[in-house]
This record gives structure tokens, C-alpha cells and sequence, in this order.
């Protein structure tokens, strides 16, 4: 008789997300796990300024939101790392100084490869980027 694995719990997945150096500097926070979704946010950083005049993100921060967003969210699912294998980012708008919010799903589940998508919202609720990803998930 197989045991179905027991899913991650934020504090699981926010003790995993904090293993990585960059996700630290990010400031991610683990918000909301559900199974194949992921909400999380990123504290605001100077840092992330591309244009000193108009304070905006750099698309390459927003780009990541998203990738690891959509990723984690497939974590919630499988309770382990998926690799990305393709993604797409379309930007919607500016994101201006501000912690920015992350929500990632589930599209489709395969047993070998998955896709899931993400949206990353600004600091009054807008959305600024979104994008779709496709990972590897072969069962281990």
C-alpha cells in the first residue's frame, strides 16, 4: 500500500525558497500555498531601480517573479524542484518602488514536462508582468 506524499506548507516552502541567495535578496515571503498555487512577495530594493529618473523595476527582476513564481507553484504540487525548460514574459506596465505581490498556478501537470503560469502585481494591486513557463517533471 503506497502513502500519497504530503504536499509542502508555506513554512515549507519558505524555509526552501530561502536556501537560495538570490531569493533572500529578494525578499521573497511565502504568502499563500495551495496545491499547484503559490502566492508570494518580494520586498522592495533599491537595487531594482533601471532608470534613476523614473524609479522603475528592471524587467529582468519582474521576469524572475515570475519564473520562480510559476515554478513554486509546481513545488506545492510535486514537493520537490522542477527545472524551467521555456519561458515567456510579457510586460503590462512599469512597476514603481513598492513590494510587489506574486501569484503562480498549475496549467497542466504532466509526467514529464508541466506548464504553469504567473502574475506579478505592483504595490497598489496592478498588474505589471505575467508570463507562462514550461518545467521538467519527470517522476523521480
Amino acid at each position: 500500500m503506497s502513502e500519497t506524499p504530503t504536499l509542502p506548507t508555506a513554512a515549507d516552502i519558505q524555509a526552501r525558497l530561502l536556501r537560495g541567495p538570490y531569493h533572500q535578496w529578494l525578499g521573497l515571503e511565502v504568502q499563500a500555498v495551495r496545491e499547484g498555487e503559490v502566492e508570494l512577495t518580494a520586498r522592495w530594493r533599491e537595487e531594482w531601480v533601471v532608470n534613476a529618473e523614473k524609479r522603475y523595476t528592471h524587467g529582468g527582476i519582474l521576469a524572475a517573479l515570475v519564473d520562480l513564481t510559476a515554478d513554486w507553484a509546481l513545488v506545492s504540487q510535486t514537493g520537490r524542484g522542477v527545472p524551467t525548460i521555456d519561458l515567456r514574459v510579457d510586460y503590462h506596465r512599469p512597476a514603481g518602488p513598492g513590494d510587489l505581490r506574486a501569484h503562480g498556478k498549475v496549467i497542466k501537470f504532466g509526467g514529464q514536462v508541466s506548464v504553469a503560469e504567473a502574475q506579478v502585481f505592483d504595490a497598489d494591486g496592478k498588474l505589471v508582468a505575467s508570463g507562462r513557463g514550461v518545467y521538467a517533471t519527470p517522476r523521480a
